[in-house]
């Protein structure tokens, strides 16, 4: 019995210390487990996350970026919310016969949507009021701010919203719808103002800020580059508009039209004014007044409430590498008289067809463009000297300078429509094909009745319509003389045709088919 004891005392001690030897184990597994998992999860939590980069290897953008916001802290106090209500002017539109900007970039516009003011238009056609939105930049601390004048145009009410949301009324100073430049004010004193820049200082890749109210969110600054300069007037229907348009990448949109672009100084550079676009948004062009034509148009309306424009009476169109041998121009600068108007100054002042200006008043004229802005500015009774090309000699022609009306005769720029290959159908110009195209009695020559295409005269932007007036720089008065002047231009050899379209009169060069 004892020795049964004793065995089953030696079991239970040797089933003791296995199962404390397991437990010890499953303790110690435990642990290890326990102690991995802590320091995972320590680890997970503790891991530092990745640090942003020092200042020094971003300095030169930490840098941009305080001056653009420095910048547009300066600007956009001085940029205001201007909304108007205004009558209906349907009717009178339509009589006048002359797109305005509304019109021209509208939506079935050949540009896409013009974006001055967006419009609210009730369902009732009869004694409707228009109301519209745009923006203003303030010149003055007395309260004259430039908008254009599209966006006032018509209006009965004129409200100004201040950057600290104030909203005070103003009066119509004056507008020029020719330039599309208006004045309005509002009273008050030591208001921020935005100081002028000078816009023939510009280059293509500068830095301009944008400011104004698109699609009525207030105050909005986009940022972008000069993308060209001195860019023409794109509206046809009115070819005395001035062009040299700024072109800018930086987003414009609907409710732009009038706001603030201004280069890295701060200075004002140019009043926005349009978009190309052919769904009404921005797709990345652009456009603004440059100060040149926005500054003198300001002050004369702050003067007299209106701008006369000078003008000599000619229309003129760009020297250009294509036609530059027609004229003896060894360059192509200046700008080429394709018509003179009858009884206007420059009749008067002997200027011809076929002159090219190259000088006025001692500066160098570089293109139509710049011509017809720099006329466009002088007063009528000014005198202007002119330094022309003709026949490869320089002549200078005084011109006194008439008022520009609403008639023809103006001095208009075109440009040289590009590149041609021979291929025309041509008719006598007749009194009844003159009455139907509406041609003055001066327009003498040949009818384009037919255009090939893909032809030389397609590739030059001819169409039937067009009157071929001159061939080489030899007046024609029928479709044979024509036919007989363009089959004598040697082979191989370009022409030069004077063409009037539409109104206005334009140098084409014809480039021979090759091969």
């Amino acid at each position: 019995m004892k020795w049964l004891e004793s065995c089953k005392a030696r079991c239970k001690a040797v089933v003791t210390r296995r199962l404390a030897v397991a437990l010890i184990a499953v303790l110690a597994v435990g642990s290890v487990a326990t102690f991995n998992f802590t320091k995972t999860a320590k680890a997970a939590v503790a891991a530092p996350a990745a640090a942003a980069l020092d200042d020094n290897s971003v300095a030169a953008l930490l840098t941009l970026d305080r001056a653009m916001e420095t910048l547009a802290a300066r600007v956009t106090p001085a940029v205001v919310n201007v909304t108007v209500a205004s009558k209906s002017n349907e009717q009178q539109s339509g009589a006048e016969g002359m797109p305005d900007m509304q019109q021209f970039f509208g939506p079935d516009g050949p540009f896409g949507r013009q974006f001055g003011r967006q419009f609210n238009v009730p369902s009732q056609p009869q004694n409707r009021m228009e109301h519209g939105l745009g923006s203003g930049v303030i010149i003055s601390p007395d309260g004259y701010i430039v908008t254009n004048n599209h966006v006032i145009d018509g209006a009965v009410d004129i409200r100004v919203t201040m950057s600290n949301r104030e909203v005070m009324p103003a009066k119509l100073v004056g507008a020029d719808p020719l330039t599309d430049l208006a004045v309005i004010k509002v009273n008050g004193t030591n208001l921020p103002s935005v100081p002028w820049g000078n816009s023939a200082e510009l280059h293509p890749g500068q830095t301009v800020l944008a400011f104004g109210n698109p699609y009525g969110y207030r105050f909005t600054v986009t940022r972008g580059i000069i993308s060209a300069l001195n860019r023409p007037n794109p509206d046809p229907s009115d070819r005395r508009k001035p062009g040299e348009f700024i072109q800018t990448d930086a987003a414009i949109n609907p409710g732009n039209s009038g706001g603030a672009l201004v280069d890295a100084r701060g200075e004002l550079i140019g009043i926005n004014t349009f978009l190309i676009s052919s769904s009404g948004s921005f797709s990345g062009m652009g456009f603004a007044i440059p100060s040149q034509i926005v500054q003198p148009t300001v002050e004369a309306l702050i003067r007299d409430g209106k701008v006369t424009h000078g003008f000599i009476g000619i229309q003129i169109s760009d020297v250009t590498p294509d036609n530059a041998k027609f004229f003896q121009m060894n360059q192509a600068v200046g700008a080429i008289v394709s018509e003179v108007g009858p009884d206007t100054p420059a009749a008067k002042a002997g200027l011809r067809t076929g002159d090219v200006i190259t000088e006025l008043d001692g500066k160098p004229v570089t293109d139509a463009g710049q011509l017809q802005m720099t006329v466009g500015q002088k007063r009528p009774g000014d005198t202007i000297h002119l330094l022309v090309v003709r026949d490869s000699k320089p002549t200078n022609i005084a011109v006194t300078l008439a008022a520009l009306g609403n008639g023809k005769g103006t001095e208009t720029a075109g440009g040289d429509h590009g590149k041609a290959r021979w291929g025309l159908g041509l008719a006598d110009l007749t009194p009844e094909v003159r009455n139907e195209l509406q041609a003055r009695k001066s327009v003498q020559g040949a009818m384009v009745e037919e255009v090939q295409p893909g032809s030389p005269a397609d590739n030059a932007g001819l169409q039937r319509g067009d009157v071929i007036m001159e061939v080489n720089r030899h007046a024609v008065k029928s479709s044979a003389e024509v036919a007989e002047a363009l089959s004598s231009v040697p082979s191989g050899q370009d022409a030069l045709v004077l063409v009037w379209s539409n109104g206005g009169s334009t140098f084409r060069v014809l480039h021979p088919a090759q091969g």
